[in-house]
């Protein structure tokens, strides 16, 4: 239900999205300034955006002070896929805005570029803003819906992300840590296997002096079996008691 939910909201921000005002020339206009905005809402009609940008600017560098050129200029930022410049356009417009109904019209349009530009809490006050000059105004407050559902989503996936970021620091805290503790046991077997070594070295004795241990034994046992043997073929006294 939630996700179907979601989808009208899509839907009909995705229209709202689209249609922006288009505000037509009223009033007096000096000549050279009126040429030029007719001639950008023609080319704007037609889906030529970019030359109704450029009609657009040289209404303003006719007057700069046209909020008219100006708004348009802004919507045909817009239908370029020119977000960023396009919420700027807007942006300076809510400051010259004379009316609540123009201030409404160039905050919900700041808030299509915001939008679109994925900016989802500057977009979801920028929408609040226009209906705070225009609060029954639907369109507005579908977008409004809308943008703040992906808002929740943005918020959420950054919460993720950071979750994921604390334990990825984590896990190679403890990878750190593993490695550490291996290179000291590594350190203390290898200490350990020089000791020994260093024992069995200290306890070796070498060739030479081991035959001449030997040689030493053998004469030792050599002088013994002939002192043996002299004591048996030698005379022995011996005494013999008295009689009475």
């Amino acid at each position: 239900m939630k996700k179907n939910k979601l989808d009208i909201f899509s839907k009909l921000a995705s229209l709202n999205l689209l249609m922006l005002s288009l505000l037509l020339p009223s009033g007096f206009y000096a000549q050279s300034e009126k040429k030029h905005l007719k001639e950008g809402n023609t080319l704007y009609e037609k889906s030529d955006y970019n030359n109704a940008e450029k009609e657009y600017s040289k209404a303003l560098s006719k007057n700069k002070n046209s909020y008219k050129s100006s708004f348009n200029l802004g919507d045909a930022y817009y239908k370029q896929g020119k977000y960023e410049e396009a919420a700027n356009q807007f942006q300076l417009l809510t400051h010259s805005a004379t009316s609540k109904d123009t201030l409404a019209k160039a905050f919900h349009n700041l808030g299509n570029s915001l939008l679109k530009s994925k900016k989802y809490q500057e977009s979801v006050d920028a929408y609040k803003n226009a209906l705070k000059n225009n609060p029954n105004d639907k369109e507005t407050q579908y977008n409004l819906a809308y943008a703040q559902q992906y808002l929740k989503q943005q918020q959420q996936q950054q919460q993720q992300k950071n979750k994921d970021k604390k334990d990825d620091k984590k896990e190679k805290k403890d990878d750190k840590k593993d490695k550490k503790e291996k290179q000291e046991e590594n350190k203390k077997d290898q200490e350990k296997k020089e000791e020994e070594k260093k024992e069995q070295e200290k306890n070796k004795i070498s060739k030479e002096d081991a035959k001449r241990l030997l040689d030493a034994l053998q004469n030792d046992e050599k002088n013994l079996q002939e002192k043996m043997k002299k004591g048996k073929t030698k005379g022995v006294k011996i005494e013999i008691e008295k009689d009475w």
